[in-house]
Order: C-alpha cells, then sequence, then structure tokens
C-alpha cells in the first residue's frame, strides 16, 4: 500500500492491459482463393472448335486429383450435355471455376427455354462477360476461354480476364503453363515472325498469313503442346481431355499424360 501512494504526483499506475508488450500484433484475416493449378488453350479452324485442358488438380505441392475436368459442356438438356453447341474451359480457383460452368449453364438454358432457340456463341460470350464483371469486387478467380461455332459455321473463341474483359482470338493458353505454351501456338498457328522463303530480298520478306489450320493439325499441336508442357510444369500432368465442336456436334478425346 504504501508503496502505490508513494508513485510520483501525476504519474499513471501501470494497470492498462493497451501497455505495449514484446509480442506485436496479430492481424486475423482469411484470404478465399487458391490456385489448383492446371493449363487450358482453345484453336479455331475454318469449320470446328477446339478446347483442352489436363486433368491434375494441386494444391501446392500435393496433388488433389488426377482427373478433374477443365472443359465442359454449356446449354446441354442433360447431365451428360447432350445437345449442347458451346465450350467453356475454366483454370485457377477450380471451387469458383465450378460455380461460373453451372451458372453460364443456367443462362443458356434459359434462353433456350424463353425464347425457343439456342443462345448464339456470341450472345453467350457477351452474357460471360457480363457475369464477370457482376462479380468485380470480388471475382471469380479463374481464367475462362469460351468457344463455339459463329453464324457463319466458323469456329469463333473467346478469352476472358477474372473481370470480364475478352476478345475473340484464333488462339490462346491458360493457367500455370501459358507462358509455355502460349509462344508455341504464336509459333505455330498465329505465325508470328514467320516469313516465306524467297519472297523478297533481304529482310524485305513477305510474312506467312495466319490462315486456318485442318483439324488434324491443330490436334497435333495440341498433344505437342501438352507433351512439352507436363515436362517443364509440376502443375501440369495426368491426362489431356480434348473437346472438338463442329456442326455435328460435340466430340470428347481423352489421351494420358505424365503422371510424375
Amino acid at each position: 500500500m504504501a508503496t502505490l501512494l508513494s508513485q510520483p504526483h501525476g504519474e499513471a499506475i501501470g494497470y492498462s492491459f493497451t501497455q505495449p508488450t514484446s509480442v506485436p500484433n496479430k492481424e486475423h484475416s482469411f484470404y478465399p482463393y487458391t490456385d489448383n493449378g492446371g493449363s487450358t488453350l482453345g484453336i479455331t479452324g475454318s469449320n470446328f472448335a477446339i478446347l483442352a485442358g489436363d486433368t491434375r488438380s494441386v494444391a501446392g505441392y500435393n496433388i488433389n486429383s488426377r482427373y478433374v475436368p477443365k472443359v465442359f459442356k454449356i446449354g446441354g438438356d442433360d447431365e451428360t450435355g447432350e445437345g449442347a453447341h458451346i465450350l467453356l474451359s475454366v483454370v485457377g480457383f477450380a471451387a469458383d471455376g465450378q460455380a461460373l460452368k453451372e451458372r453460364l449453364d443456367a443462362v443458356v438454358k434459359m434462353y433456350k427455354y424463353q425464347h425457343g432457340k439456342s443462345m448464339s456463341v456470341g450472345a453467350c460470350a457477351q452474357r460471360l462477360s457480363t457475369i464477370l464483371y457482376q462479380k468485380r469486387f470480388f471475382p471469380y478467380y479463374v481464367h475462362a476461354i469460351l468457344a463455339g461455332l459463329d453464324e457463319d459455321g466458323r469456329g469463333a473463341l473467346y478469352s476472358y480476364d477474372p473481370v470480364g474483359s475478352y476478345e475473340r482470338e484464333q488462339c490462346r493458353a491458360a493457367g500455370s503453363a501459358a507462358s509455355l505454351i502460349m509462344p508455341f501456338l504464336d509459333n505455330q498457328v498465329n505465325f508470328k515472325n514467320q516469313y516465306i522463303p524467297g519472297s523478297g530480298e533481304g529482310h524485305a520478306l513477305e510474312p506467312k498469313r495466319a490462315d486456318p489450320l485442318s483439324r488434324e493439325t491443330v490436334e497435333e499441336l495440341v498433344r505437342d503442346a501438352f507433351t512439352s508442357a507436363v515436362e517443364r510444369h509440376i502443375e501440369v500432368g495426368d491426362g489431356l481431355q480434348m473437346m472438338v465442336i463442329t456442326s455435328g456436334g460435340i466430340e470428347e478425346i481423352y489421351y494420358p499424360l505424365k503422371k510424375d
């Protein structure tokens, strides 16, 4: 008691819980996203479009599953996707990808029920952009690619960023190995920096035109792209899921990839 009374005048007694300590304050937070790895790519032709993706799902250095599809049929009549005429690939956070796929699928089906006709791939591309933009403050953590046939029967491919910006392209890669696959596609599909031999003198050569490739050539390029990617990237592998959309419908093809 005498000690308490002997405190210097005006000096507070140290009973406050706000006194500084040697342990720093810790901020408690929740991060809702994770990257489940994998890669996808799309290539169009004169009368077809192909979307493909590997089937590995990872979390860091752990493999969650060796068969998680990343390419889906949109607007089908039942769970098998029969009657679908649009393809969607999603890579990034698998839960967001599944949610986005189900929402777009419901929109396309509702359009058909209300209007008595199928939604065009161009209209679906715009609708997907709107869906992504509506979630721009808490976005779907995915890179989406949409494919189908346009009104003229030509292959159409649309690539997106997570908040809805999109453009129509002839080819696009997304996901973990995009930086490995996209330069290959630029060279083999877009013919970037390729010239016709003997078309001029010195550097005045005529560039090669990026004409649509045949289906057989595109399927071979897709296999080569993923075979190369699995050699260099641990988040890509196990299986290659390829879907080809033509005027006759959608065909699904599966190829095994490296599992190590």
